[in-house]
């Protein structure tokens, strides 16, 4: 098991928002676009357009990838996102590939007409561990839609699962860089929504990212409410500005504390593609947030990988 040194001592760190964005993430997007068609060339298009490198057809290898970038940064693993609908093959090539390192998650349409079927081969044949849904990006109700609803209850019965759900702002880089819109319903991004939900089913894991992406209030009220919540740190937190009165990251981290407790925040980069790599901005950043509001070593422990661990009954192999 790989150690970071931290100012907090040696730390496990297992990234809980990471997302794998396969061959397949862009032959999607290139499905998409009234720029790109499906000439051999599209490939080298996108990588021109964005400037990132293009993953290699087999996901075991972009696993490869991933994996030697852990070992860069001393980073024990991560769960990664398919980040297309559609896509759980793909990352489940890389958690066989590397069980110890890389969990599984997939994005996740649940108004689709087979989702339950789907959901549950995911979980059972492909081992994946995370369900993710985007209420506004896919138009629906997290409150309402019977789809959900099963998937929910699906991941309830099943311990070492959790259900994630975007809320707050919603942006993806890549779109803009490929000049693809975004048509998202920003009214479903409310944490609120899933409350409902989260009460019926005790034993169903929830996380919710980036603090609630601006919805920082209605996430704490959520978790307080709601055990079975648990929040994410990931990415720059941007949404800070959205804040009416000034605000910044350690006092974030400190109101997250004093409402969820160590023991349900979940420490994420939201790292994503190559040649960027792990963010590590973003782990420094998020230490010292934690450094300033004087969070414990047992805390930082916790926060940092334990909690995930935890929660997706991920076996630590010391």
């Amino acid at each position: 098991m790989l150690k970071k040194t931290t100012p907090f001592g040696s730390l496990e760190v297992f990234d809980a928002h990471t997302h794998f964005f396969s061959r397949k993430f862009f032959e999607t997007l290139i499905k998409q676009s009234s720029q790109l068609g499906a000439e051999a060339n599209e490939m080298e298009r996108v990588a021109e357009m964005t400037g990132w490198m293009m993953p290699p057809p087999d996901p075991a290898e972009l696993a490869a990838i991933w994996k030697a970038e852990f070992d860069r940064h001393e980073i024990s693993g991560a769960l990664m996102m398919a980040s297309a609908p559609g896509d759980e093959e793909s990352i489940a090539a890389a958690v066989a590939a590397f069980p110890d390192r890389i969990a599984g998650a997939f994005m996740f349409d649940p108004a689709k007409p087979d989702a339950e079927m789907r959901v549950k081969r995911a979980f059972d044949e492909l081992r994946l561990r995370v369900v993710c849904l985007f209420p506004a990006m896919h138009h629906y109700s997290m409150a309402e839609n019977e789809g959900v609803r099963a998937v929910v209850s699906i991941a309830s019965e099943k311990p070492g699962t959790a259900v994630f759900v975007h809320c707050g702002a919603l942006s993806v880089g890549v779109r803009k860089k490929l000049g693809l819109p975004s048509h998202f319903d920003m009214r479903r991004s409310n944490p609120l929504d899933i409350y409902k939900l989260a009460a019926e089913f005790p034993k169903a894991n929830f996380i919710i990212p980036h603090f609630g992406a601006g919805m920082f209030r209605e996430t704490m009220m959520l978790a307080d409410l709601c055990p079975n919540v648990c929040v994410d740190t990931s990415s720059t937190n941007k949404w800070i500005k959205y804040d009416a009165a000034p605000v910044d990251l350690p006092m974030v981290f400190k109101r997250a504390l004093d409402v969820v407790g160590s023991e349900r925040l979940l420490f994420g980069t939201d790292s994503s593609f190559f040649p960027r790599g792990w963010v590590a901005d973003v782990f420094y950043a998020q230490t010292n947030a934690l450094l300033e509001v004087g969070a414990s070593e047992e805390q930082a422990r916790a926060i940092f990988g334990g909690n995930l661990r935890r929660l997706l009954n991920l076996e630590s192999k010391r």
